[in-house]
């Protein structure tokens, strides 16, 4: 086991909003699957921005990849990223090393976490 697991927040929600039309997008997706392997904790998803239009919604993502991590209903990080595993292993990483760090200030990113939480993780 890894021992940076152990402090893991249990509720630690990583979901990459991609596009199966992005090339970076599909090719992204083996290393944020070899990321997830590193840290069983935490709950991934993928979301198809076009699939899952609704459930963004009012969000509009325009840039791939696009990272939301969030603790409990509390997101702490949403924006794009450079596709590197390096930098999503960085991210999960700060929420470990920062447990205490306020949520995101944007209730449009807040109500997006518990939309996820409810119909992709229910």
């Amino acid at each position: 086991m890894n021992p940076e697991n152990a402090a893991l927040p249990a509720s630690l929600l990583v979901v990459c909003l991609c596009a199966e039309w992005c090339g970076v997008c599909r090719d992204y997706r083996s290393r944020f699957l070899q990321v997830q392997a590193h840290f069983p904790q935490a709950q991934f998803l993928w979301i198809d921005v076009e699939d899952d239009a609704d459930l963004l919604d009012p969000l509009d993502v325009e840039d791939f990849p696009t990272l939301l991590l969030a603790v409990g209903d509390e997101p702490r990080f949403f924006g794009p990223l450079t596709p590197q595993a390096e930098t999503l292993e960085r991210l999960i990483r700060a929420q470990i090393e920062n447990a205490g760090e306020r949520a995101l200030a944007n209730q449009s990113v807040t109500d997006l976490v518990v939309r996820i939480r409810a119909t992709k993780l229910a």
